[in-house]
């Protein structure tokens, strides 16, 4: 039982409920703690935002540890930890969202550009283009051979056409970036909160052997204490029998 409900580092009130106290938490982290304020005791009280807070440190300290400083993204998946928050997203839509009008019709011309209708639709008009002109060469065609007008509109296609693609294309590198960024994150806190997890079980672990080991030893003590009130019984009674048996 908790026998306070006053904080230990803010000095405030806390309901029973959402109260913890050093006793109830992992020997890493209390020791943790304790280093760090080494007035805190077994039965000293945090909150639940001040434990949170104090979380937070303590996975951040085994970070440093692994990997050195610690970037943003890590400070976030840290952060995410100690307020038990949910990384999860979807990053694609977030990007679509804030695209835009020109980053839109960038990745619509990209997408109709790579596309087979588009290609089909290029080659009808090229072929059309090249049979009307070659047919109409004796009645003054308007773009004789060798088709110079075709040639600038194709080269304007494809100088407008090339950036328009690049634009797309930088806009999709950014997102690959934001989801490979995403997915950092996410195996980051997993990782994290299994080895969190291991520590909470070898913790409970740790404290079902304590109760076991007290069990047998109130066990123990019980069958001594049996065998001492019923070994004398078991004396009288033998030497009874002894006197009463027939020689």
């Amino acid at each position: 039982m908790i026998g306070s409900s006053t904080c230990f580092l803010t000095n405030k009130q806390c309901s029973p409920g959402e109260a913890v106290s050093g006793g109830q938490m992992r020997k890493t982290v209390y020791d943790f703690i304790k280093a760090r304020h080494p007035d805190f005791k077994e039965d000293s009280v945090l909150s639940q935002d001040a434990f949170n807070q104090l979380m937070s440190e303590y996975v951040a300290s085994i970070v440093e540890d692994e990997i050195g400083e610690l970037s943003g993204m890590e400070k976030e998946v840290i952060q995410s930890i100690g307020h038990n928050e949910i990384l999860t997203e979807n990053v694609e839509e977030e990007e679509d969202r804030a695209a835009t009008f020109g980053e839109r019709i960038a990745d619509r011309v990209a997408s109709f550009g790579g596309s087979w209708t588009f290609l089909i639709i290029f080659f009808i008009i090229l072929f059309v283009w090249i049979g009307f002109n070659v047919a109409m060469l004796q009645a003054k065609a308007f773009d004789p051979y060798p088709f110079i007008l075709l040639n600038l509109i194709l080269s304007c296609l494809a100088a407008v056409q090339a950036p328009v693609i690049m634009m797309s294309q930088n806009r999709q590198a950014d997102k690959d970036r934001a989801r490979s960024e995403h997915d950092y994150k996410v195996n980051l806190k997993a990782e994290l909160e299994i080895r969190l997890l291991h520590e909470k079980i070898d913790h409970l672990l740790i404290h079902e052997q304590k109760k076991l080991l007290e069990i047998q030893q109130v066990q123990i003590d019980l069958m001594q204490s049996i065998q001492k009130s019923v070994g004398p019984q078991a004396t009288q009674a033998a030497s009874a029998e002894t006197a009463t048996r027939p020689v």
